[in-house]
């Protein structure tokens, strides 16, 4: 073993092994993957193998493309047999909700050059002669989806990586990880050995957490035991390869929480149970190997019994085995990758659930993003900064309980849910609750999306066509452009920088002029490669000040790019600002008005121009104002220290009441910012 490295890869499963080969072919080879046991011995070696083109967001099936067309790839190359299976696959819908998300993503998938087909439930059974059609009421249709091989894939990634120059170590447990000033690194292994890197990656699948916790961080991921069952043979599969030559299509069936494909002679079914079980919440026992979980499938009863339904011949055929594992999850189900926030070289590529599906796409983006600054796309879906200190191990027990037992279940455009919530909130949230505000959550906070009428519940109907928000926004819409209306504008990232480099340094990390003292611009930041990595509004409160205000969500996001670009000679000061400041907004013809009558500011537009930007008492309150509204209305948007928010709200309700002000939530100002073509980094950029 060398005593040094490029990048050391902490982990031999199938992302790990996936990493590895894409960095050396980017051309990185001086690079060493350890592995505490035998390759595949986490979660890889008994997974269902099944791998999937579509997803949620199109960037991630981007990559999940990629990676099933990478499998003959590296099966040539290693010489490594994949076990590649490509019987095409059937998403089955069995009410008229469910179809209407199938056509939906048909729609999607033909954006992103998929070969989708919507199917009859006749035509699906022609595929999967197992299934009852009259139990279903459409299907659709990829026909590139298949299973593979696990343990075959892992290893045709090592083997390929190997030769093009990397080394791979089995049964090297690395026991610490130590940072050097110059931000490389000591990995520690069993045995004494230490090795020098430039770069570690965090590859440690279900140990991810464990290998975190030895830099100081606790990464939001969490086991959770998964079930399939293996059949034994069938007739009904014997015939169907006797006529077709073939096997099945696999089926992914969302009355049942259930996927099914053939396996052999039998059928291999697993489910996605609503009375799911977290394995090993706090930590993940070292001695932990190629070991499974004592079956249960009492657990399983309910979406049985629907397969059942659905698949009579199932009810029937013996079971030949069970197999019970842990696999990890983040929050949101998605992976997590990219770099540390605030860790130099330190880097991550976890949380991939779906790794036969993921993998190769996870370490492209990696590699990419390691070798060349840039994932080469937008994985912001994937980024480990999509979270904040907010997601705490309670919070991500939450979560991935709830995304587990909803993973083949609709998630609605306009779905907000439940678990883990409210978390984070504002000193006006119970003004609003009071005012019938329904709510939603970004980033751990809780913001209004609308307001119910009064005596109503403050619910919404989950649908693809209007909803009972409809009115109600539009309502809110037509005060905004007629009259006044006021929103919390809390929600959104806030920073502060000072010092005598403070100027120069922001001139260099953003593309518009820097404003003059008391004004603000609007001005993007972007990477060396010229792609966005953030959008911000700048208020220049003195020649060595400024505020800046994002994307929330963006947050973690923001603050580590800003960190890896902090000059070291202390000439800079950055603060997130966070729930240090928060606001309210007064937008529409009248907002004037409104704010006039309580402050003795001059706000006429010759003394408080459109852009400005300065510090006013309101009544007694001080606040800094800033002219600008997202709204495309004139607007002013107030920002205050959180102990002064609540008497800033009550203050301006009243002096609104003899103008008819009105609540308004974030649907609203969604809608008001798109009539004026504001776009949004995230949506339309």
């Amino acid at each position: 073993m060398k005593s040094s490295a490029q990048v050391v890869v902490i982990g031999g499963g199938v992302v790990g092994c996936a990493v590895l080969y894409h960095l050396t072919k980017a051309g990185w080879t001086d690079v060493m993957l350890l592995e505490r046991k035998e390759l595949t011995s986490g979660s890889t070696w008994h997974s269902a193998g099944g791998m999937h083109t579509l997803n949620g967001d199109p960037n991630v099936a981007k990559l999940q493309q990629y990676t099933v067309q990478l499998y003959q790839e590296i099966e040539r190359i290693s010489g490594q047999d994949c076990s590649i299976h490509l019987p095409g696959g059937l998403l089955l819908a069995d009410t008229d909700v469910r179809m209407d998300f199938l056509r939906m993503a048909q729609a999607r998938g033909r954006y992103l050059g998929m070969d989708l087909e919507l199917l009859s439930p006749r035509e699906a059974q022609a595929l999967f002669p197992l299934l009852d059609p009259d139990c279903f009421v459409g299907a659709m249709y990829d026909p590139v989806e298949g299973h593979v091989d696990p343990s075959g894939v892992t290893r045709a990634y090592a083997i390929a990586a190997r030769m093009a120059g990397a080394e791979v170590h089995r049964n090297t447990w690395v026991t610490g990880l130590d940072q050097r000033p110059d931000g490389t690194w000591d990995v520690h292994v069993d045995g004494g050995t230490t090795i020098h890197a430039e770069h570690i990656v965090n590859a440690g699948g279900l140990w991810a957490r464990e290998v975190g916790r030895m830099i100081g961080i606790e990464l939001p991921v969490l086991a959770m035991e998964h079930m399939y069952l293996v059949t034994e043979d069938m007739p009904e599969v014997a015939a169907n390869m006797a006529a077709t030559g073939k096997e099945m299509a696999m089926a992914m069936d969302f009355g049942g929480e259930i996927y099914i494909r053939q396996e052999g002679g039998g059928m291999l079914l697993g489910t996605y149970e609503q009375a799911c079980v977290p394995w090993s919440p706090r930590e993940t026992p070292w001695d932990f190997g190629a070991q499974l979980l004592k079956p249960d499938l009492e657990r399983l009863t309910p979406e049985l019994e629907v397969a059942f339904r659905h698949y009579p011949a199932m009810a029937t055929v013996g079971i030949r085995r069970v197999v019970n594992g842990p696999f990890t999850f983040s929050p949101d189900g998605n992976p997590l990758v990219g770099p540390v926030p605030g860790i130099r070289n330190c880097w991550v590529a976890c949380g991939v659930m779906a790794g036969l599906s993921q993998g190769g796409g996870v370490g492209l983006a990696l590699a990419t993003w390691m070798t060349e600054g840039d994932p080469g796309m937008d994985i912001w879906a994937m980024d480990v900064a999509r979270y904040g200190p907010y997601a705490t191990i309670g919070y991500t027990n939450a979560k991935v309980r709830e995304n587990y037992a909803r993973r083949f279940r609709i998630t609605f455009p306009n779905e907000e849910l439940p678990a883990a919530r409210p978390l984070h909130t504002t000193p006006i949230h119970d003004r609003l609750t009071a005012a019938n505000a329904v709510w939603g959550a970004a980033y751990g906070l809780e913001h209004a999306l609308w307001f119910q009428a009064p005596g109503k519940p403050p619910t919404e109907e989950v649908t693809f066509r209007r909803s009972n928000a409809w009115d109600r926004v539009a309502a809110e819409c037509t005060a905004v452009r007629e009259g006044v209306g006021l929103i919390e504008t809390a929600n959104f990232a806030k920073y502060r920088v000072t010092g005598p480099g403070a100027a120069g340094w922001l001139s260099g990390l953003l593309t518009n002029r820097l404003p003059k003292v008391g004004r603000i611009v609007l001005t993007a930041m972007l990477n060396p490669q010229g792609r966005i990595v953030g959008e911000f509004t700048v208020a220049r409160a003195g020649e060595e000040e400024f505020f800046l205000f994002g994307s929330q969500a963006a947050e973690t996001h923001h603050r580590r790019w800003f960190l890896d670009h902090l000059p070291t000679d202390g000439s800079v000061a950055f603060r997130v600002l966070g729930l240090g400041l928060v606001g309210l907004s007064v937008a529409g013809p009248r907002a004037r008005d409104v704010l006039q009558s309580v402050t003795d500011t001059d706000l006429s537009p010759e003394a408080f121009r459109f852009m400005d930007f300065r510090s006013v008492d309101v009544g007694m309150i001080p606040c800094r104002i800033g002219r600008l509204s997202y709204t495309g209305e004139l607007g002013y948007e107030l920002w205050v220290a959180p102990e002064y928010q609540r008497a800033l709200f009550d203050l301006l309700m009243a002096a609104g009441a003899p103008h008819g002000i009105r609540l308004f939530g974030l649907r609203a100002l969604m809608s008001l910012r798109l009539e004026k073509s504001f776009g949004t980094w995230f949506r339309e950029y």
